[in-house]
Formats: structure tokens, sequence, C-alpha cells
């Protein structure tokens, strides 16, 4: 039956391409179009084909993914809870020492200090730092202090030795007087204040400034110069030239603690001696 079957099927085969063969002699444009139109139909359903195998192929990706989700899905479910990590041992905390009975307390009244390693036990001490000279110029650290507590502390010198009306005067538009007084015999003293470091001395146009306003326009009875460090060899020949009074570091400390006169007085003996 088989053989039968496959019989007929080549010989229709056989005679539809002789038709075909003796059509497209007879009329080869339609047989051109005629394959044409086979050719199209091919690849139509080739295409097709090929479509429904890619997203066939989609489909079994897809329920792939599905049934493996499920399945990770089923294992966490099953996975019993892990426990937490693992954490060092931990050092065990002080406990109080347990006290016997009628013994007394730690830190009461019968409790006795163990003292210091070879000696006593001594209170805590706090120790307290003081800002120098600030609250007290007369014994200033005075190469510490900024240019206005410098000419604070002048002035206090002045009212402790007994001048009157003392004031500082001192900033801009000073023209040269930082202390204006009263002497305690009345006469009107001006002075001019220099803070300088130990390699900074006074030199002669500071002292030719304060001498051309001292006198002339501030009216001084003594006039003097006051400065932390010390003058220049011209500095002083100005200064004697003209009488003004001058006061370096070291006499400065032998004003304030008193083994030495004050400028007036060093400027009275002056005028004694000349």
């Amino acid at each position: 039956m088989y053989f039968v079957l496959l019989a007929v099927i080549v010989t229709l085969t056989g005679l539809t391409a002789r038709t075909v063969a003796a059509a497209a002699e007879r009329r080869p444009a339609w047989a051109f179009a005629l394959a044409l139109l086979v050719a199209a139909g091919g690849i139509a359903f080739w295409r097709r084909r090929r479509r429904i195998s890619a997203v066939k192929l989609a489909r079994r990706a897809a329920q792939a993914l599905d049934a493996a989700a499920e399945t990770a899905v089923d294992v966490l479910d099953e996975t019993p809870p892990v426990a937490g990590p693992v954490r060092p041992c931990e050092p065990a905390l002080p406990t109080a020492p347990v006290t016997p009975a009628g013994s007394p307390a730690p830190g009461g009244a019968g409790a006795a200090e163990v003292p210091a390693e070879g000696g006593l036990l001594e209170p805590e001490q706090t120790a307290v730092l003081v800002d120098p000279a600030v609250d007290d110029p007369l014994h200033a650290a005075y190469e510490a202090l900024d240019p206005y507590e410098f000419e604070e502390a002048v002035a206090e010198l002045c009212r402790r030795d007994g001048c009157r009306d003392v004031e500082v005067v001192g900033g801009a538009g000073d023209l040269g007087a930082d202390v204006v007084a009263r002497t305690p015999d009345g006469r009107l003293l001006v002075v001019q204040c220099k803070r300088y470091g130990d390699t900074n001395r006074v030199g002669s146009q500071d002292m030719q400034r304060f001498g051309g306003t001292c006198f002339t326009v501030h009216g001084a009875d003594v006039a003097v110069m006051v400065t932390t460090s010390g003058f220049t060899g011209p500095a002083l020949e100005y200064a004697e030239q003209c009488g003004i009074v001058c006061v370096d570091g070291p006499d400065l400390l032998r004003w304030r603690d008193g083994s030495g006169p004050s400028p007036w007085e060093a400027g009275d003996a002056g005028d004694a001696l000349g």
C-alpha cells in the first residue's frame, strides 16, 4: 500500500512538472510570476515558522525561570533560621566585694585609707593659672603686655607715687602723649610709652617726634620717654639736649620696685647735677 501511494505521488509530481514546463514554454511571463509567488510563499512560511519557533523558545525559557524561582522559594521556606553572629565572650563585669557581717563598709566611717607608697596621703591640689599683671599693673611682666596695657601700668605707677589727674590718652592722634598727669608738686607730666623687645631700642627719630610735641603742643613741665628695652646713643643725646627724661627697662623695674626714683625725681636730680 505504501509503495502504491508513493508511485501515485511520483506520477502526479512528474505530470505537474511537465505541465508547468509546457506552460512555461508557452507563457514564460506567467511562469516567472508563478515562480515568484511560490518563492514568496516559501519565504513567508519559513519566516512564520521561525517566528513561531522563537516564541516557543521564549515561552519555554520563561517557564523554566518560573520553575526555578518557585524551587528557590520552596528551599528558602524550608531552611531553618540562621542564628545571629557569634560574638567573642565579653569580659565579666566586676562585682562588688562581699563585706562580711560586722566589718566596716568600704568608704564608711571605719574604712582605713591606704597611704601612697613612701608617705602619707595628701589632699588633692589644683593648680591655678594666674594671668600675669593685667590684674596687678604694679607687678606686671611688662614685656607680656600689649601697648595699651603697658600704658595703663605706667599710669598706675604714677598714681602710686602721688600723681593727680592721671589719664591714659594714647591712641590715634595723641601727638606723642600716652599718659598725662600732675606730679605731687603740681607740674604737668607728659609720658610716652614704648613697649619694645630687647632687640628693638628707641631710636632718635622716635625721640625727635616726641620732643617736637611734648613741650610746644602739650606744654609739659616734665617730659618722659618710658620703654621696656633701651635707647640708642643718638636718642640719648637728643633727649639730653631737649631735657627729656629717659627711663629704660632696668630703670622701669627699679621705679616699680621702689629701689629707684620716679621719672620726675630723676629729672630733678639731673637738673641739679647739670
